[in-house]
């Protein structure tokens, strides 16, 4: 059991373009694709898909981090492609993984290049109530801790001669029940402490709110919108005359 996949949300500050540019931009990136991503079955287009967003990764210096993402969901893609194997191709398994790798890939741009704090004022900028942003880049914050305390977990359950890397994908789903109970327990006690820590200073008494720093739009995440909108639109055209497009495009496995 790989807990490694939760790299993805975790915020990584670095000098590249990426983290230069305004979290709505970078929002409606992880939209785009993840729409895109959604329109097509086949293995051409979202390979196409996944080409054009690649470089992102690289120019993001990600590409340790998304790859510890992506191996930690292995045990999801053989599952997909076993099911979908047996009830339909391998082709359509194949499109399946593709599919599910762009759409985490996007988000983990999303998530491993935006601050928190800048999180929760593009939210508040896009009228959504402080309350809610606030939780959500609370919630934001404290997927990398359930990652670490998971991983406590499973190392002391080990230590205790517990065996959670048996073999069979029953034995793999009983031995979760060792893991997720201490999980939630650890959890509810957190969010506990941290409602009363929200009381003790009197959160939500006060309706205007003033911020340490504002963010804005430049000119380069209007670059940006225009490309992936471009991207956005170009995938629906294709998906709507995909039936005039050449052979290639739809090609498959035989099996």
């Amino acid at each position: 059991m790989s807990f490694k996949f939760l790299e993805a949300f975790k915020f990584y500050r670095k000098k590249a373009v990426l983290h230069n540019l305004d979290p709505r931009t970078k929002l409606l990136l992880a939209l785009v694709y993840t729409i895109s991503s959604l329109l097509f079955t086949n293995i051409i287009p979202l390979l196409l898909l996944f080409l054009t967003l690649f470089p992102l990764i690289l120019i993001g210096k990600l590409a340790k981090q998304w790859f510890k993402s992506i191996r930690g969901l292995s045990f999801l893609f053989i599952l997909i492609v076993i099911f979908n194997t047996f009830f339909l191709s391998v082709s359509y398994s194949i499109a399946m993984i593709i599919r599910i790798v762009i759409m985490i890939s996007s988000f983990s741009i999303f998530f491993l290049t935006v601050d928190p704090n800048e999180l929760s004022l593009s939210l508040i900028s896009m009228k959504v109530p402080f309350e809610f942003a606030f939780s959500f880049s609370l919630a934001f914050r404290f997927v990398p801790t359930i990652s670490i305390e998971a991983q406590n977990i499973i190392d002391a359950q080990q230590s205790r001669g517990y065996e959670l890397k048996k073999k069979g994908i029953v034995s793999q789903v009983k031995n979760l029940f060792p893991l997720l109970i201490p999980l939630i327990i650890c959890s509810v006690k957190r969010a506990f402490n941290v409602a009363e820590a929200l009381e003790s200073r009197a959160f939500g008494s006060e309706r205007q709110r003033t911020y340490y720093f504002t963010i804005k739009y430049t000119y380069k995440d209007w670059i940006m919108t225009f490309i992936l909108l471009v991207i956005l639109t170009l995938s629906i055209i294709a998906k709507i005359y995909f039936n005039y497009l050449p052979s290639w495009v739809s090609w498959g496995l035989p099996i």
